[in-house]
């Protein structure tokens, strides 16, 4: 793998933002690829690196549009045959480099740590920093008393519950104790994440519904509140009260649908609707395509410059009007 491919990845991974690595398993002649090419699809579309002729960029940068938003790897196989090209586990496309042969594409999300917000101190919030970060989970802890000696784990610390950054896939916990418990749920409001678990009783939350009412939180973000925070498994102890809860957000993680990230196109979250390419049967955004022409009074749209060139020299191949001009 190319240097510059694997620097980019490290320093994406290091400003946590999500990208795509993908990865050539395996090649058939004559393609241009090798096994072991890589290239980093980002999160805005851009493509760094190397899979061969650029005709497999705009298959692999859709893919990997899709990748970001459901959160799951998967296998292509590019070859001009995909019906005959059919395997179980592999996602079979159409193969439209002019140099022909097949080639297999590993397309893996990379995202960052699922970020764990812990508003308070107290005995069940240290608790909860040493679980989350021992799960691979990006601790930031915030209020007064959040320091190095409290959470010598936690990837940041703030000393004020104002002091916390919005992130996506982000679970936040108040658990104060009953200082400040309002004020840690109005912050953990306001960077708006998935879950929020609040460690008290049913009666106390009650107490404090119309207070966060009448300071401007939402009532659907006061409903969204998990009070007490976690599953019911009889816990006693911080890290028993700690696991419960961190069980709970995994359950609700894995039940619930991923939101997209922030900065993916919207149309990775929505069903495919545009233009179909008449020669690899690709849906094509007409706002964003690069490769057009009109044909028999009628534009056609491609996903690929190679695409364009077959329709032309051959409209009667692909459905078209036999004997009809065309203008590029």
């Amino acid at each position: 793998m190319r240097r510059d491919v694997l620097k980019l990845a490290a320093e994406l991974s290091a400003r946590e933002e999500p990208f795509v690595l993908a990865t050539v398993v395996r090649r058939e002649a004559p393609s241009s690829a090798q096994a072991g090419d890589a290239a980093i699809v980002t999160i805005s579309g851009e493509f760094h690196g190397w899979l061969g002729g650029s005709c497999t960029q705009p298959t692999v940068a859709r893919e990997a549009v899709k990748a970001l938003a459901d959160g799951k790897p998967r296998l292509v196989g590019l070859s001009p045959d995909p019906a005959a090209d059919r395997r179980p586990g592999v996602l079979a496309l159409p193969m439209t480099c002019h140099s022909g042969g097949s080639v297999d594409i590993y397309i893996e999300p990379v995202l960052p740590a699922r970020r764990l917000l812990v508003f308070g101190h107290s005995p069940v919030a240290r608790a909860l920093a040493r679980l989350g970060k021992g799960m691979g989970m990006s601790v930031h802890a915030a209020g007064e008393g959040a320091d190095r000696e409290a959470f010598p784990d936690a990837d940041r610390l703030g000393t004020s519950f104002s002091q916390v950054e919005k992130a996506p896939r982000a679970a936040a916990v108040v658990a104060t104790m009953g200082e400040g418990d309002e004020e840690a749920l109005l912050a953990a409001f306001a960077v708006e994440p998935e879950y929020v678990g609040l460690v008290a009783s049913r009666k106390r939350f009650g107490e404090m519904r119309d207070t966060l009412l009448a300071r401007g939180a939402a009532a659907e973000a006061v409903d969204r509140v998990d009070c007490p925070a976690g599953l019911d498994i009889g816990a006693k102890t911080p890290e028993e009260i700690a696991l419960s809860i961190l069980a709970g957000i995994v359950q609700k993680r894995a039940s619930s649908r991923p939101a997209a990230l922030p900065g993916l196109p919207s149309r990775a979250a929505a069903p495919a609707a545009g233009e179909v390419d008449p020669v690899c049967g690709m849906t094509v955004d007409p706002a964003t395509a690069r490769y057009k022409a009109d044909h028999a009074g009628k534009t056609r749209y491609f996903c690929c410059g190679g695409c364009r060139e077959k329709f032309l020299a051959s409209p009667e191949r692909f459905g078209a009007a036999q004997g009809a001009g065309h203008r590029a």
